[in-house]
């Protein structure tokens, strides 16, 4: 914690907190924080307590640290919990939850909460599993569904639940191959995704456009993606 309150800057604590986090914090740059993640491998229980300190920074450093393999229900929910804005709730919680051997469970049960943080969690948790993960993990029915969900609900959902469903969209349209075309389609069909960061009106990362750069950088076929002007 030391080491992390020398690597504070004041400059990046006061976007951060505009952006959302919450008080306490230092105002490390995920930068410097990746770097200490060299520093101190294998320390998983140390992970654990410095995600336990409420700081910000420290929670970031945890989910960096963290073994996934040990993560347990009780002790995602506990994190999923404590994610109080998005970097911590789309990045750290979703990551460690998409590489422990309970991501399916968590998932499904994140995108059905109340709370905003957590159901944005789930969808976040759920896009990183798309990337990770080969096709045939999932159940096509399953994903489907998700895809209609999507259609359906993504405009009336919470703030950052809208950004993670939409991320999503992208995911399965760039990497998952059954259901590419539909999310394509799907993606078409809702338009434009608009958020609001730091108070500001914010359109989401078109998910056509996005699809179509994705694809096209892994040499895959993009013909039947409209074109984005």
């Amino acid at each position: 914690m030391q080491e992390l309150a020398l690597l504070g800057n004041d400059a990046c604590k006061k976007v951060y907190l505009k952006h959302g986090a919450q008080e306490p914090l230092f105002g490390v740059r995920t930068t410097d924080l990746k770097k200490l993640q060299v520093n101190y491998p294998n320390h998983h229980q140390q992970a654990l307590d410095l995600y336990c300190t409420g700081n910000s920074d420290a929670m970031y450093l945890a989910g960096l640290l963290v073994d996934s393999e040990l993560m347990t229900p009780p002790l995602l929910d506990e994190w999923v919990q404590a994610a109080n804005w998005y970097l911590l709730s789309e990045y750290t919680v979703a990551v460690v939850a998409a590489e422990s051997p309970y991501r399916l469970e968590m998932a499904r049960k994140w995108i059905d909460a109340e709370e905003e943080m957590i159901a944005n969690t789930g969808w976040a948790t759920w896009a990183y599993m798309i990337g990770f993960l080969s096709n045939d993990y999932f159940e096509e029915e399953e994903i489907n569904y998700l895809l209609e969900r999507i259609r359906i609900t993504i405009q009336v959902e919470a703030n950052r639940v809208r950004y993670s469903m939409n991320n999503f969209l992208i995911a399965v349209g760039s990497l998952y191959s059954p259901l590419s075309e539909k999310a394509c389609q799907i993606a078409e069909e809702i338009g434009q995704v608009q958020i609001e960061l730091a108070g500001r009106s914010y359109i989401a990362p078109s998910a056509l456009t996005s699809i179509a750069s994705i694809q096209k950088s892994l040499g895959m076929e993009t013909r039947r993606i409209p074109v984005i002007v």
